[in-house]
């Protein structure tokens, strides 16, 4: 795959005190998009404290609408791998599958798919997003990025190991990352009161089984960070409806009606052993370092 480049490398929020929505990968998928619009709406989070952590389109048959939704809705959006290669005409899509696997083949066909249908101006605000967005909250420095802060494509898993999750918090120089790309939803607390959340996708489910989405919400309370995990409930029916009329590969239309993936060869072996067991939502107190399962 050809490399890429953007001069809009970073966006400051500044200070915030008051809560920030964050979700990834809408995956071209209309139906939990508009389900997380109205979150937002209906917990009264403004679009300048709503993160998107890229990978807007991907899986799904809506990507124009998609898009369409997001830009509208005035939410920030990380620069993720799809973003980057639909928005510079790249190869492939980016997102890191090895080649001739099950989920590099399906890859192949949406991104024909989606690389069809966007215009000009679509790539273009796709090349435009900022590849890392930051924050202070309560005193502390976070950062929202795609996947490591080498990759934008780098797998970042809750059972990676925590040295490889500081070498990114180093090169960023920050307390917390945010991240997306690995679509299971996690949050914990780092040695050095640090910590790594990835808040999940909406478009797709997190291969527990359920037909769920997952989305973060980060609250600043009393010197302290409380980041609550949830599940989004979404019209998986008429989503993966939409993709059989697209004549898209069943496999992740089957995906959004199982809960289940369509191929494991990305995960570690502790996510894979998960696989089918329903996540619960979670909240971790930081830096304070207590966890509580909801």
């Amino acid at each position: 795959m050809n490399s890429a480049s953007s001069e809009n490398s970073t966006l400051d929020l500044g200070v915030i005190d008051e809560p920030i929505l964050v979700f990834g990968g809408p995956y071209s998928n209309l139906q939990a998009t508009q389900a997380m619009l109205e979150v937002a709406h209906h917990r009264k989070i403004p679009p300048e404290r709503t993160v998107c952590t890229g990978d807007v389109v991907a899986y799904c048959a809506n990507p124009v609408e998609t898009i369409a939704a997001i830009r509208a809705s005035g939410a920030h959006v990380v620069m993720g791998n799809c973003e980057e290669s639909l928005g510079f005409q790249l190869d492939d899509c980016g997102c890191g599958f090895e080649e001739n696997t099950a989920c590099d083949i399906l890859s192949r066909q949406w991104y024909a798919y989606t690389d069809e249908l966007l215009n000009d101006d679509d790539r273009a605000w796709l090349r435009t997003r900022p590849r890392c967005i930051l924050a202070q909250l309560e005193g502390r420095s976070l950062a929202f990025i795609h996947g490591s802060a080498s990759d934008i494509s780098g797998w970042v898993f809750e059972s990676t190991d925590a040295r490889q999750k500081a070498a990114s918090l180093d090169a960023l120089g920050c307390d917390g990352i945010i991240a997306g790309h690995c679509g299971m939803p996690f949050a914990q607390t780092l040695p050095g009161e640090r910590f790594w959340v990835n808040a999940g996708v909406i478009g797709m489910p997190a291969n527990d089984g359920t037909q769920r989405g997952w989305f973060a919400v980060i609250t600043p309370e009393n010197g302290a960070l409380n980041v609550h995990l949830e599940p989004l409930q979404f019209d998986a029916s008429s989503a993966a409806l939409a993709m059989r009329e697209a004549q898209l590969a069943d496999a992740y239309a089957n995906a959004l009606e199982t809960g289940l993936w369509p191929n494991m060869d990305v995960l570690p072996d502790y996510e894979r052993a998960r696989q089918g067991l329903e996540l619960n939502e979670k909240s971790i107190i930081w830096p304070r370092g207590s966890l509580n399962a909801a």
